[in-house]
């Protein structure tokens, strides 16, 4: 079991060996990590949040650097509708949708043969997305980066109960850093994992370096929600100048922060906006190559599954 082969809906369905997804982090995955996910295996994703003409390089480069396929990210709040043309015409295969409703375009991407997983954070955003067509969901929990639901639910309470009432194909994000935590997502019903903090933590990612030796210091208590009286809990990373906002009762601390966030990113000063991060930076404990995330995790997984056997089954 050191090596397990795959076999599920989700690998089925998208076509990959290996049922570990990048998160599709706007200006921080490049072609080069997504490729390197792809070319080990994995659901390569795209970012669409920097808009079609972006994606459509980005997919350019993509073919010149892999022959595996990928799927690309739509944010239905802030995109055209035409983008579900462009990516047809572009031959990609799947696709996952968030940051709002199940978009009005899904039923014309899914005649186009791409499949579309949506982004959901509670029971009620999977129930209407499966009531919509989608064909899997990417269940959400707050231990993950980023904008979260109006509602906090951690993995361990709201995975569990989507897979226990819903009967699709899930893809587990929020914390998921390792073979441990895609062990403990597939006992709980997941058929894959989507990584975000821990592939920031790569090589291949876009972040300055600075960025992502602060990512491996910082522990499990690092992170904080912002916005939280907004109803839209951003989290993010712990520093002087984010934790002022973490009880906040009014304003919006995202406005007044979003105008840093490029030099966060690009430059490592991390007190000039706002990294958001997930509560797995405490797991996290060097950078390295996508490539050897990934190895790495699917050991893992395989060592896991079958010391649980051993350990606690009797034969």
């Amino acid at each position: 079991m050191a090596h397990p082969v795959f076999d599920n809906r989700v690998t089925r369905m998208l076509g990959v060996d290996i049922p570990i997804a990048n998160a599709p982090m706007g200006g921080v995955v490049n072609p080069v990590l997504v490729a390197a996910v792809a070319e080990a295996g994995g659901i390569g994703m795209i970012p669409g949040s920097m808009g079609a003409a972006y994606a459509s390089g980005f997919i350019e480069d993509m073919k010149a650097r892999t022959n595996r396929t990928f799927g690309v990210n739509i944010p239905v709040s802030f995109s055209d509708p035409s983008i579900a043309d462009t990516l047809q015409e572009q031959g990609i295969r799947y696709v996952t949708t968030s940051t709002g409703p199940v978009a009005s375009f899904t039923a014309k991407l899914q005649q186009g043969g791409i499949k579309v997983f949506h982004v959901v954070t509670s029971l009620d955003t999977a129930k209407q997305a499966a009531d919509a067509g989608v064909d899997g969901l990417i269940v959400e929990g707050s231990e993950g980066a980023g904008l979260r639901g109006a509602t906090e639910v951690s993995m361990m309470v709201l995975l569990p109960l989507i897979t226990g009432h819903i009967d699709l194909p899930v893809i587990a994000a929020g914390g998921i850093v390792d073979g441990v935590s895609m062990a403990a997502a597939f006992a709980m019903g997941a058929e894959g994992v989507q990584m975000g903090t821990r592939m920031l933590a790569s090589l291949e990612s876009s972040v300055h370096d600075n960025f992502k030796a602060t990512l491996v210091a910082t522990p499990e208590t690092g992170t904080l929600f912002i916005n939280r009286h907004l109803k839209k809990p951003l989290r993010v990373l712990r520093t002087r100048t984010t934790e002022k906002y973490e009880f906040a009762t009014e304003g919006d601390a995202f406005m007044e922060l979003v105008r840093g966030v490029p030099r966060v990113y690009q430059e490592g000063d991390m007190e000039a906006g706002f990294a958001s991060v997930g509560s797995s930076t405490g797991r996290i404990e060097d950078v390295a190559p996508v490539a050897e995330i990934i190895r790495r995790t699917v050991e893992e997984f395989g060592a896991v599954i079958e010391r649980l056997g051993s350990n606690h089954l009797r034969r």
